[in-house]
């Protein structure tokens, strides 16, 4: 494995670009299409070959039919040209039309499966990345392989059946001549390669800074972001640092399209003196023991004029897909992360109606990967069937990484988490969310309505349901006092409503679901006095025969647990009933005195 860093960004991008791209990969994608993309290239041919005909009849026009005067011929082979013409304009748009179906169809396919492999992994990879560079990756970067998939493709393979059939008419018709025109083609080709190499590394650091841009405007103009830039004084800052990267870009864009433009003006200067150098070679032939016709000459110099412009857009698009080549390293850079959290291939299934709620920590071990410090050491714990079990402890101590274990957003390490006696690993990602439903510090609610968002938990609930679970979680007399009710748009990140209203909102969410385990990492935090003792006792209610995990910071909230677990410096050290712990005068005691 490399250790070294790249000494520049071309070469780190190389590096990536060749781990993760190849030409068989990236054909994978259209393999599922190929008896229609074979449709599509007949088609390409069709096309191709009747066009060819056009030269053909010009020169039996000018060798034969103006020559002799033959009228009737003239119009024969005139109404063959506009035939010709007529089959390769319809064969052209028939073929667009399907190539563009299946081009949406493939990125449709890509798209999907870059969102679902994502959903794959852990919160580790989620708490490492920027929002606005995941959202780059599905919307930018993909939709920068549009045009590849459907225009760019389609009109690569209609110039390159053009450009090889044309070839072929241009040998049949004059073979010296041939030899001529076609020297130009290895040069040409060579160019076109070295520019479409220096622009494709470009293409990846103007992507990623277009992700920069991206993850600027996320940030900052989320309401969040704005209320900070405001209170902070900070707006003319986040100005000047979006302009700087916004300059950067456009520096990048400019670059990218103008390198080695150059070298490009030497094929186009060749391209474009081709026909003259061709008259000059057909003039001399006629002076040879086997001339050229006039016809032959007009009907070369027709099939020049059609063999060229295909051939730039060859040349062209040969150019710009190279450039595609940096989308589908950063793609497939993602598609190659591992998912972490993945289903056993033989899940286990345990019926909703079977569910107990028992939950076992056996020998228990977890580090994150950044500074490979243990968070969670060792913990044994068994939290009976429709028991109410309180994790607390000082800041930094494990409780809420021992949430996200308990939750499956991450794996142990090592030791077992068991639900009803099956290990975490093995059920069903159904059956786990069936069995926990969790309320977090921080709830996250869609840019909805209320009952959007709770009906997320349960898409079949009835009205008569929301109105029960906002009761439970002393939410709804507010929700019913709205103009709208239960159908208010909460807002972005739920703006409309408080703390502690979008806490009751997401404990409503979760209680709808009915799971036999609710875990409450910090639910109440943004509660005040008053509404916390409120809906602790609409949760007594609804606890019965339910296990209760709460991750508590404010003491105040578990006094009344069956039990309270302490936990410090990611191991469990103390263990009882709050009076218990209370007498002990351990860490529970010193934390009820600093509370």
């Amino acid at each position: 494995m490399r250790t070294d860093t790249p000494s520049s960004p071309d070469e780190g991008y190389s590096d990536l670009a060749s781990q993760h791209v190849s030409l068989s990969r990236v054909l994978a994608l259209f393999r599922p299409y190929r008896l229609r993309l074979a449709g599509v290239a007949l088609l390409m041919v069709l096309a191709s070959a009747v066009s060819l005909a056009g030269p053909f009849l010009l020169r039996a026009v000018i060798d034969i039919a103006l020559p002799q005067h033959d009228l009737a011929l003239l119009v024969w082979l005139v109404a063959g040209m506009v035939t010709a013409a007529l089959i390769a304009a319809g064969v052209g748009a028939l073929q667009v039309i399907i190539s563009s179906r299946i081009g949406q169809a493939i990125l449709h396919d890509l798209r999907v499966r870059l969102y679902s492999h994502l959903q794959s992994l852990s919160l580790r990879f989620f708490t490492g990345t920027r929002a606005g560079e995941v959202q780059s990756r599905i919307a930018g970067d993909i939709a920068g392989l549009q045009s590849l998939v459907t225009e760019t493709a389609n009109e690569l393979g209609r110039s390159l059946s053009s450009v090889i059939m044309t070839a072929i008419a241009i040998v049949l018709l004059d073979w010296r001549l041939a030899l001529f025109v076609l020297l130009i083609v290895p040069g040409a080709v060579l160019i076109s390669s070295r520019v479409a190499q220096i622009r494709e590394a470009l293409t990846y650091e103007q992507q990623a800074r277009a992700a920069d841009m991206s993850a600027a405007v996320q940030e900052t103009l989320s309401a969040s972001g704005i209320i900070l830039a405001r209170t902070m004084g900070r707006g003319s800052h986040l100005s000047q640092r979006f302009a700087r990267i916004s300059r950067d870009l456009a520096k990048l864009e400019v670059k990218s399209h103008t390198a080695g433009e150059w070298q490009w003006s030497l094929i186009n200067f060749a391209l474009a003196v081709l026909p003259a150098m061709t008259l000059l070679a057909g003039g001399l032939l006629m002076r040879s023991d086997n001339p050229a016709t006039i016809g032959t000459l007009v009907a070369m110099i027709a099939l020049q004029e059609q063999l060229l412009w295909p051939f730039e857009q060859v040349l062209e698009i040969g150019r710009d897909m190279r450039k595609t080549r940096a989308l589908f390293a950063r793609i497939f850079e993602y598609l190659d992360k591992p998912a972490e959290i993945t289903e056993h291939p033989d899940p286990i299934t345990i019926e909703r109606g079977a569910m107990r709620g028992e939950v076992r920590l056996e020998n228990v071990s977890f580090a994150y990967r950044e500074d490979g410090q243990p968070a969670i050491n060792d913990i044994n714990l068994v939290i009976p069937a429709g028991s109410h079990v309180a994790i607390v402890g000082p800041t930094g101590s494990g409780k809420t990484t021992l949430g996200y274990l308990l939750a499956r957003l991450y794996d142990v390490d090592s030791g077992a988490i068991r639900f009803d006696g099956v290990d975490l690993r093995n059920l069903g990602f159904d059956t786990l969310s069936q069995m926990l439903g969790v309320v977090s510090q921080e709830p996250y609610l869609l840019h909805a309505s209320v009952a959007e968002n709770l009906r997320f938990a349960k898409p079949g609930a009835t009205d008569e349901e929301l109105i029960a679970a906002g009761k439970i979680a002393q939410i709804h007399d507010h929700i019913a006092s709205l103009p709208e009710g239960y159908g208010t748009i909460v807002g972005e990140g739920g703006y409309r409503f408080s703390g502690g209203e979008k806490q009751r909102l997401a404990l409503a969410r979760t209680i709808l679901r009915d799971p036999p385990v609710l875990l409450l990492d910090e639910a109440t935090s943004s509660l005040d006095t008053r509404t916390e003792r409120a809906m602790s006792l609409a949760l007594e209610n609804t606890a019965k025969g339910r296990t209760t995990i709460t991750i508590a910071h404010r003491l105040s909230t578990i006094r009344h647990a069956d039990r309270i677990v302490v936990m410090q410096a990611g191991r469990l050290v103390e263990e009882g009933t709050h009076d218990e712990l209370k007498a002990r005068g351990g860490l529970y005691a010193a934390l009820l005195r600093e509370a």
